[in-house]
């Protein structure tokens, strides 16, 4: 990215308060960085353990698979997800409070005697899966707002402010050959006007 400017004191005055905003919140910002990286390993471990604790819930009921033959699956509905925000290092985040079921109504003497405990174990699965969702989900938000934070971490401190650092040094050297220059111009207008009153 090229930096515009022109050689004057107005442009190196502009210059130099942009780097110094950049300067300053830079060190924010790689605060921001390190916050949202901890955050999206906190919730890529959550998401994993889940996913096992699933997998191992599973597999702990495939003694009863004959059973869940008899099982209507239409008995247990995922209601509604309840999630409220959060802000983790300025970023809005989703928390996930609670989970309703709605029942249907059954009669306990015409179904199976292990019906009550198959609800729960359908909540608890349920449960699981989509708690193991979201924590993928959160995972996928943290992580795209890391990237972009890493991006303006490495636009400030690999393009913009070596720029602005450069274009400062560029006026100041230009700034002090025109006022060289213009010492030296009035020394040969002197050394001309000594010589001009020499010769008189």
């Amino acid at each position: 990215m090229a930096i515009k400017f022109q050689y004057n004191k107005t442009s190196l005055q502009e210059l130099n308060k942009q780097l110094k905003v950049r300067v300053r919140a830079l060190p924010t910002i790689k605060n921001k960085e390190s916050a949202l990286r901890m955050e999206v390993k906190k919730a890529r471990d959550t998401a994993l353990n889940l996913s096992q604790q699933l997998d191992e819930a599973v597999e702990s009921y495939q003694g009863m698979v004959r059973l869940w033959g008899e099982f209507d699956p239409g008995l247990v509905k995922v209601e509604d997800v309840e999630l409220s925000i959060r802000k983790i290092a300025g970023v809005r985040i989703p928390v996930l409070e609670n989970v309703q079921f709605s029942l249907a109504e059954i009669s306990l003497f015409n179904s199976p005697l292990w019906t009550a405990d198959g609800i729960g174990i359908v909540k608890h699965l349920a449960s699981i899966g989509i708690e193991s969702e979201f924590f993928n989900r959160k995972m996928a938000l943290l992580d795209h707002a890391r990237r972009k934070t890493t991006q303006k971490v490495n636009l400030y401190e690999k393009v913009q402010i070596p720029g602005y650092e450069d274009a400062i040094l560029k006026i100041k050297r230009f700034m002090e050959d025109e006022e060289n220059l213009s010492k030296s111009a009035q020394k040969i207008v002197k050394v001309r006007q000594q010589k001009m009153e020499e010769d008189v």
